[in-house]
Order: structure tokens, then sequence, then C-alpha cells
């Protein structure tokens, strides 16, 4: 039996310990062995067989030029949950962001990690490693490919309460013609909203693949890489749904299929 391939995994330069682990989970799920890379940390480059941009703190505003959009007309999003299932994983991980949030509390802006990550990022391209971004992480990559970001996603929202939850509630469109509705065998799906910003203005040979009611993109995809994707969601939040957890395994695939010597 080969080896595991290497998926490297950013997170925060502080705290971030259950996303990593679920994310981890996942990963090791879909055959990988996750890699964690913070800022102060030595980096493994030349091992690393894809990487997972992860969420997390905003990205600093003077990386991006924020715009404000205009706002569609809000269709009332529904507020009911998806079965017990689902209800037990949310309980679950509420609980578990309770604990690991006690001793660190991640600050609003982490520029050590604003510099890692783009480095990681450019680097991933370069080398055509196969790239899933996470909320922060699809961001992240819209920015290093010269795009821009909304600062503020919560002003194309009016459904009170807020909508922020990892219970799988909100509605989401993909193009008939990506290779997200590829992946995921839908065109239709409902993710969690975990998210302070969200991309405007796509960047170079970057698609706007996703999108909900409010018209805020919710997903992306480089069009020249056969596998880099940002979703605007947590899928490493949503053990549950097997749809979701296509989106690690395809990365894992992806990883492999690249790591064969030809």
């Amino acid at each position: 039996m080969g080896r595991r391939v290497r998926i490297g995994v950013t997170g925060p330069t502080q705290g971030g310990d259950l996303a990593w682990l679920m994310t981890r989970l996942a990963l090791w799920r879909a055959g990988a062995e996750a890699v964690r890379l913070r800022s102060g940390r030595p980096i493994d480059w030349q091992n690393l067989d894809g990487l997972v941009l992860g969420g997390g703190s905003d990205l600093a505003p003077d990386l991006y030029n924020e715009g404000n959009g205009d706002q569609d007309e809000e269709t009332k999003l529904p507020t009911t949950g998806r079965g017990w299932r689902d209800l037990t994983v949310a309980l679950l991980l509420w609980l578990l962001r309770r604990l690991f949030s006690l001793n660190v509390r991640q600050p609003k802006a982490d520029a050590e990690r604003d510099r890692m990550e783009q480095v990681l990022c450019r680097f991933a391209l370069h080398r055509g490693l196969p790239i899933l971004g996470i909320c922060r992480g699809a961001q992240l990559l819209n920015v290093v490919n010269g795009g821009s970001l909304h600062q503020n996603a919560d002003a194309f929202y009016t459904e009170s309460p807020k909508l922020r939850t990892v219970l799988p509630k909100r509605p989401v469109r993909l193009a008939q013609d990506s290779r997200l509705a590829a992946l995921l065998g839908q065109q239709r799906c409902r993710v969690n909203a975990l998210h302070d910003q969200a991309v405007d203005r796509p960047g170079r040979q970057i698609a706007i693949t996703a999108w909900d009611k409010n018209r805020l993109v919710q997903a992306i995809e480089h069009t020249e890489r056969p596998f880099v994707i940002g979703v605007q969601w947590h899928p490493e939040y949503l053990p549950q749904v097997k749809r979701q957890q296509r989106l690690f395994r395809a990365l894992v695939a992806q990883a492999k299929q690249r790591s064969q010597p030809s």
C-alpha cells in the first residue's frame, strides 16, 4: 500500500482547534494525511500534495477593495431543520466550539496568517496542486487572484434573526456547468452559514459557481485548474451530509492522481 497523500490545512495563528480536527477527520475519511499549517511554524512545502485553505478570522481590508453592491429584494429563507441527525451534529459541534473557545479566542484579524496563506496559495497555484478554500479560504483564493470582497456580508441579509448556524439551512443554487455541481450531483443544496465577508468582484480566471437567494456569492472555482474550488460554507462541519464530504474526497482523489509517477 502506498503512502497517504499529504494535504496541508491552514488555520489561525492561535486557536482553531475544532476546525482543524473536523477537517483532519474529513481528510482521513477520504484517505489522506492532514498536515497542520500555521504561521511561525516550519512548512515542508515540497511534500504537500494538496491544500485546504481553512476558515477563521476576516481578511485584512487592505488586501482588497471593499464593495457595497446592490441588494436584490429579499426572499424569505426557510428556517426549519432537516432532521434529528443534523440537530444532533449541530448540538455536538456547538458544545465543542464552546469548549475549544474557552482558552483561546481568535482575533478579528490575523496579519501573520494573511501573509502565510497568500504565499501558500500562490505556491499551490504555481505547482498545480488541488486546492479547497473554505469560507475565509475561498475569499483569500479570490483575493490572491486579484478579486475583491464585501467586508460586511450581513448587509445583504434582511431576515431577523440573522442566519448564523452550523446546520445546513441556507439554500444555495449552483451553476449548471460548474465542477461543483457535477461533484455534488445537484444544482441546489443547503449549507451552513458562519461567514462575515464574501466574494464581491471575482479575480482573474475565477468563476462564480454558486450563490444564495440574496445573490451573494457562495462558491467560486478556477477556470484553468482541474481542482481549485472555494466554498463560502464549512463542509468540515457537515460530516453527516455525504454529498458535502465529496469535496474532500475529490480533493484527495485529485492529489493522488497528481502524485502518481507519469
